[in-house]
């Protein structure tokens, strides 16, 4: 028994002796990863062609590093907000030891020291409107911060030259915010400026986001550090990120094994040496590795005429200037508004100032007298002013004329991995809502998640991300079903062994996340499985986002790049040139849109006809052309009812042309059979110096009036015989006069439509026929007083005066000495 006792005893002891000491990595609790991933790329107004493609990449990237990923792209406002509300649930039901990481790619407008992520159904158009039609960050933030958690790691890849609004309403960029507690907040461009249009696939700043993420062994200050020169060295200094954090643990995304190679690890001797002590290329590279206003000044102060000292200037003039505004922001008072808009009269967020102001009913300018308040950073200096004063803020502006940037030293940063340089462009995605799946590529052997990551449940990429035959049989397969993205997909497909070739070796855990339905790619919100399965049963129409292209017209570039141009200026439309023809027929136009530029129509091309195109669609902030169907009339041009053209005016005080309006006329019985086109080139030349004289080429009888003498203005009061040829007949003689006065005004001016009372003209049915010949003229006669052609049109009016007047009466007398005739 004592033998026994002694065995058990030290069986026990050789156990625990075996287990050992517990390392760091098991003694702290399992570690939950959760992400959120949006990209929204399909707006009506701008396109974005990689913010689908980088939610991809970087929710791929998410779950090797064994993140829950929660994705999706293209979401409209409500599905938007409702994905924010399912993530912070589970955020909170996660528990304190997890870590929330969000990732935000598309447009996004700073307000009033606000950051608003734009939806893609936006109607966004005044700034005003922003407050509504976006939605603010920062409340989802503090619900955030608020809960429990580890870590959050926020990236806001959204700064980028918005179309929504005119330039100078809002500042550009981002605006500078301060992290909560126990969280990083990082934008792809530094507060205040914003980033070039892409040109790869992938965003600059997602693709060097995942390859850091993916190099393993770097906190999260160290790995952001490093993404910033990446994307500066590949934009060619056009780009240079921004990022804060108060982050209280060592969290790194992966780790490296003992066996991996070494990595370049800067020395903090060389973070502490003053900037002086490097050279000039060294030393821009150490201020951008620091990126803080004093590292940029130390620079200015040691090489003030190098050539890189010029693009340090504007680095520190959008610094400071997003410095004091949200000191000014965070005051809130008269008094800060008004310090802000005398040290930037017209800086970026001038218009907020005064709209602040306003709200506080204060004056809009600064008083002679008042309490400036003490900014953390010195007033600028004359030489930051035209920087800060551009609507938007863009190193690669070729105005500024910037040398380029050195690359970085070595020991600030390695360069890229081979296999994660070129990137081919991703798949279409599998239905509506649904981000892009990238090719995976596989993870260095010696870089792994930590052993303290809790495994997301069906995850095939965490649990396979160096396996290439499962990355390449399985992972990088296209699904079953024919990819759609346009089409609501309620049930994703799974990844199935049809897409494995045959006979190729699939570990047990493979086949059973398959066997359970485990869906390669981000999980599609909860908000938008919902909006998909509307749409599928025809309770909520396809949103207009998915008739949308994104991808360039020319494809994607080999590498990722940005276009080295300048800002997109929202320039209005040139003024119409006085000759330029304007379009005559709005009805012409596509349904739905509006009158385009006045440019948009060659000069000397006539009026389109019914189905003629109706010309490109209007520019940006493009004046629509004056005189246009819904708009005020064009300069010297009485705006009237039915007007015939824009470009051809008709003398006021005289009727419209009446309800059919200028296509009545011209397709009505009133065209002559033949001629038409030759007479309105002879009138044509003749726009004569007065507007009425410029004759209208929907009449092209105007030239057969001009033989006849000019008759006063009451002259359509002319007195037509019963027969139409006799009416046409009198057109010569001066009969008009004669019956100028029983007619007075008040029966020339009372008809409106004068087609229709033509044929009232005669009793027998031949009017009928000669009423239609009169008819062109009718339209001259409205320029009545001086068009000498005028007087034969008004055939309506003489049949109702011409009762009266009889001019035959005299030729009736009785002869001498009779009683009766």
């Amino acid at each position: 028994m004592r033998l026994n006792h002694l065995v058990s005893v030290v069986s026990t002891i050789l156990v625990v002796l075996i287990a050992g000491p517990i390392g760091p990595a098991a003694a702290q609790q399992q570690e939950k990863r959760i992400a959120l991933v949006i990209g929204n790329g399909a707006y009506a107004k701008a396109p974005l062609s990689t913010a689908a493609n980088d939610g991809g990449l970087i929710a791929q990237t998410l779950q090797a590093a064994g993140f829950d990923v929660s994705g999706a792209r293209d979401l409209d406002g409500d599905t938007l907000r409702g994905t924010f509300r399912d993530f912070l649930k589970k955020a909170e039901e996660s528990g304190p030891d997890t870590v929330a990481a969000i990732y935000l790619a598309g447009y996004g407008v700073q307000y009033a020291g606000e950051n608003y992520f734009i939806p893609v159904d936006t109607q966004l158009s005044r700034d005003t409107e922003i407050p509504t039609e976006g939605l603010r960050i920062s409340d989802y933030l503090r619900q955030l911060a608020a809960l429990p958690l580890k870590t959050s790691v926020v990236v806001l890849d959204l700064a980028r030259e918005q179309p929504f609004v005119p330039a100078g309403s809002v500042a550009s960029g981002l605006a500078m915010v301060e992290p909560n507690p126990k969280m990083l907040i990082a934008f792809n461009a530094a507060p205040g400026t914003v980033a070039p249009d892409e040109r790869g696939a992938y965003g600059v700043y997602a693709q060097a986001l995942a390859e850091m993420i993916r190099t393993g062994g770097l906190t999260l200050p160290q790995l952001f550090d490093r993404v910033r020169l990446r994307v500066n060295e590949n934009t060619k200094g056009a780009q240079l990120p921004w990022d804060t954090r108060t982050i209280e643990s060592n969290f790194m995304f992966f780790d490296r094994a003992p066996d991996a190679p070494p990595m370049a690890a800067v020395d903090q001797t060389l973070r502490a040496k003053p900037i002086r002590d490097f050279g000039a290329q060294e030393a821009f590279a150490a201020a951008l590795d620091r990126d803080t206003l004093q590292a940029y000044e130390d620079f200015l102060a040691a090489y003030p005429n190098d050539p890189l000292a010029k693009r340090v200037r504007a680095i520190v003039a959008a610094r400071r200037e997003a410095i004091t505004w949200r000191r000014t922001y965070r005051v809130d008072t008269p008094d800060a508004y008004w310090s802000y808009l005398r040290r930037y009269p017209r800086g970026p967020h001038a218009a907020d100032a005064r709209r602040r102001l306003e709200i506080l009913a204060a004056a809009l300018e600064p008083p002679p007298s008042f309490t400036v308040i003490d900014y953390d950073v010195p007033p600028p200096p004359p030489d930051e002013i035209v920087y800060v004063d551009r609507p938007v803020l863009m190193f690669s502006d070729p105005e500024f004329d910037f040398a380029p940037p050195p690359p970085p030293p070595v020991y600030l940063l390695p360069p890229p991995p081979p296999d994660f340089v070129v990137l081919p462009p991703p798949p279409p995605p599998i239905g509506l809502f649904y981000l892009p799946r990238p090719l995976f590529v596989p993870i260095p052997a010696y870089v792994r998640p930590p052993d303290y990551v809790r495994p997301p449940p069906n995850n095939i990429i965490f649990a396979n991300i160096h396996n290439t035959t499962v990355i390449n049989q399985v992972i990088n397969q296209p699904p079953a079903a024919p990819a759609n993205p346009a089409a609501p997909v309620a049930s994703p497909p799974a990844a199935g062994p049809a897409v494995a070739a045959p006979g190729a070796p699939v570990s047990a855990g493979t086949a059973a996340a398959v066997a359970s339905g485990a869906v390669i790619g981000a999980a599609l919100p909860a908000a938008a499985l919902h909006r998909a399965a509307l749409i599928r049963q025809g309770k909520a129409p396809v949103p207009q986002s998915a008739s949308i292209a994104t991808a360039p017209p020319g494809g994607f570039a080999p590498r990722p790049g940005v276009q080295l141009q300048g800002p997109r200026l929202i320039r209005p439309a040139a003024a119409p040139a006085p000759n330029s023809p304007a379009p005559a027929n709005p009805a012409a136009q596509r349904p739905g849109q509006g009158p385009g530029p006045a440019v948009a129509r060659p000069a000397g091309q006539g009026q389109p006809g019914p189905g003629a195109p109706g010309g490109a669609a209007p520019a940006v902030q493009a004046l629509p052309v004056p005189g246009t169907k819904g708009l005020p009339p064009a300069p010297g041009v009485a705006a009237r009812p039915g007007a015939a053209s824009v470009g051809q005016p008709q003398p006021a005080g005289r009727p419209a042309p009446g309800p059919g309006g200028p296509a009545a006329v011209r397709n009505g019985p009133v065209a002559p059979p033949a001629g038409p086109p030759a007479k309105p080139q002879v009138v044509a030349p003749r726009p004569g110096p007065a507007p009425a004289v410029r004759p209208e080429p929907a009449r092209p009888q105007a030239p057969a009036a001009r033989l006849r003498p000019a008759p006063p203005v009451s002259a359509p009061a002319r007195p037509p015989g019963p027969p139409g040829g006799a009416a046409v007949e009198r057109r010569p003689p001066p009969a008009a006069p004669r019956i100028q006065r029983p007619a007075p005004p008040t029966v020339a001016r009372p008809v409106p439509p004068p087609v229709h009372v033509a044929p009232r003209m005669a009793p027998p049915p031949p009017p009928q026929h000669a009423a239609p010949r009169m008819a062109p003229p009718s339209a001259p006669p409205r320029v009545a007083p001086p068009p000498p052609h005028v007087a034969p049109p008004r055939p309506p009016a003489p049949p109702r005066a011409a009762p009266p007047p009889r001019p035959q009466g005299p030729a009736k007398r009785c002869p001498p000495g009779a009683k009766e005739c």
